[in-house]
């Protein structure tokens, strides 16, 4: 998901961007100080048999041992989150904003080091990990701007009577983040909880650990009360203690489509809300009268950013049938020609998958397409980079397939790496059904010139976030979430301040009551 920023240096008086001294570089991290974060300080814990290893992407090297939070440390979270949440929520909006806009200041002056942690912890390369840094400081302003505008509304009745409503903040909520944004879903996750008087305990992915906690160490530096944004690492087990824990209030999910079901399952039976960003397999329109130099780069975009390891994905790309070749010629031809290697470096667009099993997962997805009849147009193959220090690492040449059809795996499932299947098709109808024909609906696209066929074509198209001629631009100003098992509710815009607060209205009677007793 990509903030729409301009590239160019923030800085008029600073140098370019390749120019910055590199904080960390491959293969040089490890650390020991603990990942959990509650009551204001880092954590360890005492589970030592449930350790594992987490991985550096580049190189294949172990960036530390992780720890995983069993009952114990999970109550004193929650129990930390519940101290800060009887302060915070008490707070005006003002002074809530005040705290978070110091957060989002904190942010942008330690963006490179923010950035070059996600990038040694994911995978991704330097250029989109700084894009995601800045993306988490302006969803955090945004909904700081938004803290003092919480509001009601007044309802004036019969006789001099009247109600009115209150928006309310729900109390500790649960954040549970995915590998692929580990820095920005925290931020997009904990931002709108915050403005509305909550607070949180956020369970990162174990398999990227590492920057979650340096945000709930940049939001006790602004000033947030003790316990306001905890972290607690851990795999499933621990997300499950977190979903049936009694204290708390709400759920927000991101990631696969089984496990979501399951923590709506834990959720449910303490009747408890649930935010879910769940999976996509998002249709990508290509019409014959597209502007094609934009509708290449819109492909590229929905197939390749964060070696495809991004949800909204359009990874089924329709073309019109009149200008397949043409279109095919030219994608092929430029994702030959990226720059594949070390993720540090200014000049790499695409680094590592995110580990050795997830890679595994992807190649064989290309093996079993060739064997279902799809022909290799480029890609989808290991990576060796030349640099000895990245041999280890987990990298793949990005992949476009050719001649798919809707029943191929690689069509109907999500593959959650850097390949691009491409269809044809003939009308607008036709790629219509066809576009529709899965159980997701997250996102999808739609390239023409024609405006009228844009704006017909997004309507029925069954995804939650369209673009029109462009793709994967997530301004944190306006909603994203999916349609039919891409999940509930939203991330982002105005609206998810619903999903983070509750409703309470109040009758005012101004004159005697009429009993009927």
């Amino acid at each position: 998901m990509l903030r729409r920023l301009a590239l160019s240096v923030r800085n008029p008086n600073a140098g370019p961007v390749a120019a910055v001294a590199r904080l960390f570089s491959a293969g040089s991290v490890h650390l020991t100080d603990p990942l959990n974060f509650w009551g204001g300080k880092r954590r360890a814990t005492d589970q030592r048999s449930s350790a594992q290893n987490v991985y550096e992407p580049a190189t294949g090297r172990v960036l530390c041992v992780l720890q995983s939070c069993g009952a114990v440390e999970v109550d004193q979270a929650v129990k930390a989150a519940q101290s800060a949440f009887g302060h915070w929520c008490k707070m005006s909006g003002m002074e809530r904003a005040k705290v978070m806009i110091e957060a989002a200041h904190i942010i942008e002056n330690r963006r490179e080091e923010i950035a070059e942690m996600e990038v040694i912890n994911n995978g991704k390369s330097i250029t989109e990990a700084r894009l995601d840094v800045d993306s988490a400081r302006l969803c955090i302003e945004y909904y700081a701007g938004l803290a003092s505008t919480l509001a009601g509304q007044h309802v004036q009745l019969a006789g001099g009577s009247f109600a009115y409503t209150r928006r309310e903040p729900l109390g500790v909520c649960v954040g549970i983040g995915a590998w692929n944004y580990p820095f920005q879903i925290a931020a997009w996750k904990s931002a709108p909880a915050l403005a509305c008087g909550n607070s949180m305990v956020f369970k990162p992915s174990p398999v990227t650990p590492l920057t979650a906690i340096m945000l709930a160490e940049i939001y006790a530096q602004a000033g947030a009360p003790e316990g306001l944004l905890n972290v607690v690492q851990g795999d499933h087990e621990t997300g499950s203690l977190l979903c049936h824990h009694p204290d708390v209030a709400k759920v927000s999910f991101t990631g696969s489509v089984p496990t979501g079901k399951k923590i709506m399952e834990m959720a449910s039976r303490g009747v408890k809300p649930v935010s879910l960003e769940l999976g996509g397999k998002s249709p990508l329109l290509i019409f014959q009268d597209c502007d094609l130099e934009n509708a290449v780069k819109g492909a590229l975009m929905a197939n390749f950013l964060s070696q495809g390891q991004v949800c909204s994905n359009g990874t089924r790309v329709f073309v019109q049938k009149d200008i397949l070749t043409e279109f095919v010629d030219e994608v092929v031809k430029r994702t030959q020609v990226i720059e594949i290697g070390n993720p540090l470096l200014e000049s790499t667009r695409m680094g590592p998958l995110v580990n050795r099993p997830h890679l595994d997962k992807v190649l064989a997805f290309v093996d079993q397409a060739k064997k279902e009849g799809a022909t290799v147009l480029y890609g989808g193959e290991p990576f060796i980079p030349p640099d000895p220090n990245l041999r280890g690492g987990y990298y793949m040449t990005p992949c476009v397939l050719g001649n798919c059809t809707d029943e191929m795996s690689c069509v109907k499932e999500e593959i959650f790496g850097p390949v691009m299947s491409l269809l044809s098709f003939e009308t607008e109808e036709e790629v219509l059904r066809r576009a529709n024909d899965t159980t997701l609906g997250l996102a999808a696209g739609v390239f023409t010139r024609d405006v009228k066929r844009a704006h017909r074509v997004v309507e029925h198209l069954k995804a939650g976030f369209c673009f029109i001629n462009n793709y994967n631009i997530t301004p944190v100003e306006v909603p994203f979430g999916g349609f039919k098992m891409s999940g509930i509710g939203r991330e982002n815009g105005q609206v998810t301040i619903e999903y983070y607060s509750q409703l309470k209205t109040v009758f005012v009677e101004m004159g005697d009551v009429n009993s009927l007793f």
